[in-house]
């Protein structure tokens, strides 16, 4: 008789993709079908995308639930303190795709700055007229402040140089290898900075970082990027910003409900907007497609899991 094969269940469409693959080693169900009532004595796993909250009262229903595999580098979806005390391991997939991040960053910043997104809609609308150029100001010299200097924000810092701008950096911890200067406080790299660009990890203790205070520091000539997670920057305040002046440009991957409505930024002037698509390459997404799995059947040989979450 064969064995039956363990169970999982996959949480967002998104993720549907990894669905045929995983079906060669384990059973697997698809929470947006329907909830699986059925099998909720069977499932012993869940993958989920790491931005998305996990449903606490949907994982306490599963009683043979012993990991949470995060797709995503970001896992602040996760509650680790629950898990924790669930006795839930998390995992997540680290180090696959923050160069494909960084280059998206660039061209954020690139865009936003150089204001080629403006001039795409421009020529477009048929506003380019023989006697009106657009003057865009310069990159060269710039100061670049990056908030959270992890993986991503190293490599946003490492493209910089090329481009003849000035790095700095903070984060609430010293990195003393660092080989860019720290600021004294977010404040002050925001005030220092013609673009700052956010980097750091997602948790409750990044939440609202990017307040309104901060925006105003970056002031009416800066542009703010965030690259790392909707939720870290006070979004309401960078929309008023904008429409006010207090803030001269955004450029954002990340929202603080995504997909983000169309008619929140349809009168938010200079924006650039991409759709959460910063890491997603054709390189980062099968690294984090095999990463998954092999977590997956490590779990599940009782091996140890070197991309599991300490919290």
């Amino acid at each position: 008789m064969t064995p039956a094969k363990p169970a999982l269940l996959i949480m967002q469409p998104h993720l549907g993709m990894l669905g045929p693959i995983l079906e060669e080693h384990f059973t697997v169900w698809r929470f947006w079908e329907h909830p699986p009532i059925e099998a909720r004595e069977t499932i012993e796993a869940m993958v989920v995308a790491g931005e998305f909250p996990v449903d606490k009262d949907l994982a306490e229903g599963l009683p043979r639930l012993s990991l949470i595999a995060c797709f995503t580098v970001g896992y602040d979806g996760v509650d680790l303190e629950w898990a924790q005390a669930k006795g839930l391991k998390v995992t997540h997939s680290p180090h696959v795709n923050h160069e494909d991040v960084a280059d998206h960053a660039m061209g954020l910043i690139l865009a936003a700055w150089r204001r080629i997104a403006e001039g795409d809609r421009h020529l477009r609308a048929g506003e380019w007229k023989p006697t009106g150029k657009m003057v865009t100001p310069t990159l060269k010299g710039r100061k670049v402040g990056i908030v959270g200097l992890g993986d991503i924000g190293t490599a946003v810092a490492n493209r910089c140089a090329p481009f003849g701008l000035e790095v700095a950096w903070w984060g609430p911890r010293e990195k003393p290898d660092a080989p860019f200067p720290r600021a004294p406080s977010l404040m002050d790299l925001a005030r220092d900075s013609d673009i700052l660009v956010v980097a750091c990890r997602a948790n409750e203790e990044t939440r609202g970082l990017i307040s309104k205070e901060v925006i105003e520091a970056l002031g009416p000539e800066g542009l703010l990027v965030n690259v790392s997670r909707g939720q870290v920057v006070d979004e309401d305040a960078v929309i008023d910003a904008l429409k006010s002046g207090r803030l001269g440009m955004a450029a954002l991957d990340v929202y603080a409900q995504e997909p983000t409505p169309p008619e929140r930024w349809a009168d938010v002037p200079h924006t650039v907007l991409t759709p959460h698509t910063a890491g997603a390459t054709s390189a980062a997404v099968p690294k984090m497609v095999a990463l998954t799995v092999a977590t997956l059947r490590r779990h599940f040989a009782g091996e140890a899991l070197e991309n599991e979450v300490v919290g």
